[in-house]
């Protein structure tokens, strides 16, 4: 069942679990996946870890039970829980980030979402769940918003390794990998060994079609042959633009100057990450967002249905990217000219990632509330 999974790693992908639960960790079952599907890295974010604690995990009780008989706040619990689980999969993970000089093995936790639009309050936070965690192999997601990007500088200035999530443009793709370098250029100021630094720049690539689908259904006509062609195109132009800034691992793009300065100085590149690459629309194939983002140095975090999916049926042919940028940007020509606003498309969608993401931060909040309350009334405190 692992071959594709095998051959897909084998191409230089880095395949990662987009999910996290207690239940996972206790039952070893984030260790066999490791251990049997390749997986080197994991990812989480406010809408997982709400579905887990807010589930019929049983496995939190005990640490809820303790919190409310302490009267800890709501968001103190939120975070001792979360970070609990995320220091014991970076442990899990350990071995895979030794053996990988620090490249993978990585697992990453999200700065609380409602501050998406607060540089300085992010960088704090950012610092803060660096400290809790207190592994190596952390990553702290920020979020790619305007007053992210600052915040994603200065953690990274201060030698935070950083994995910049919620990408959908390619114009803020740029911005993010010019706070990439601008943050590798302040802690090579500061001293700081910049090969002790990583950083993947998440770019979202199902919702992509989701949004432009619906788009392109409402014009109609041959417009809707245009369906499901956008995200794929979208996310192979954000590999020509990383190959722009880091050069491509053939030789045929030299990197650029700014970079082979930190470079030599140690540093490594920011990888690529594909997420939300479940398939949304069940008319596609459900590997399609596996199979047809391969390419050098590139990271997928994959949910367990789409990971098994590509280790049952996935068909890994090689590079399938590095060959498609002239037919990726005709298909985006051509969805601007049925009509669809892409500058719209990325900003309804950015605007909706954040808002869903505080949506489950809250419904997290009202579910740990509830459990203190009710523990703390069973405990008579």
């Amino acid at each position: 069942m692992t071959d594709a999974l095998k051959r897909l790693s084998d191409e230089g992908v880095a395949i990662w679990l987009d999910d996290l639960s207690r239940k996972r960790l206790k039952t070893g079952n984030l260790a066999e996946l490791v251990r049997d599907k390749h997986v080197v890295g994991v990812t989480t974010n406010p809408t997982i870890f709400q579905k887990a604690i807010g589930g019929k995990d049983d496995s939190y009780d005990e640490q809820l039970r303790d919190l409310a008989v302490r009267g800890v706040t709501t968001e103190e619990a939120i975070r001792m829980i979360t970070t609990a689980d995320v220091r014991e999969a970076a442990d899990v993970l350990r071995p895979v980030y030794d053996a990988s000089n620090g490249r993978d093995g990585r697992v990453s936790i999200e700065v609380d979402p409602r501050l998406a639009h607060q540089t300085e309050a992010t960088f704090a936070e950012a610092r803060q769940l660096w400290w809790l965690v207190d592994r190596p192999n952390v990553f702290i997601k920020i979020p790619a918003t305007k007053a992210g990007l600052p915040a994603i500088a200065a953690t990274l200035g201060e030698g935070v390794s950083v994995n910049v999530t919620l990408i959908f443009s390619l114009e803020r793709y740029r911005a993010v990998m010019d706070a990439f370098l601008t943050g590798l250029e302040k802690a090579k100021a500061a001293g700081r060994d910049l090969s002790t630094i990583e950083s993947v720049a998440s770019f979202f690539v199902s919702r992509v079609d989701t949004e432009i689908d619906k788009r392109l259904d409402k014009i109609g006509g041959d417009a809707k042959a245009l369906r499901s062609k956008a995200a794929l195109a979208n996310a192979r132009l954000a590999y020509q633009a990383y190959e722009e800034v880091f050069g491509s691992a053939d030789g045929r793009r030299e990197p650029s100057d700014r970079w082979k300065a930190l470079e030599a100085a140690g540093a490594k590149p920011q990888r690529p990450l594909w997420a939300s690459t479940g398939v949304k629309d069940p008319a596609l194939p459900d590997t399609l967002y596996v199979t047809e983002l391969v390419a050098p140095g590139t990271v997928n975090t994959m949910p367990e249905a789409t990971l098994d999916a590509v280790g049952d049926h996935g068909e890994i042919t090689g590079d399938t990217i590095t060959g498609g940028y002239a037919q990726a940007q005709a298909d985006m020509d051509a969805i601007a000219a049925a009509g669809v606003d892409y500058d719209d498309v990325v900003q309804v969608l950015e605007d909706e990632g954040v808002e869903k993401f505080e949506a489950s931060w809250i419904e997290l909040l009202d579910t740990v509330t509830a459990s203190l309350q009710d523990f703390a009334q069973k405990t008579g405190k």
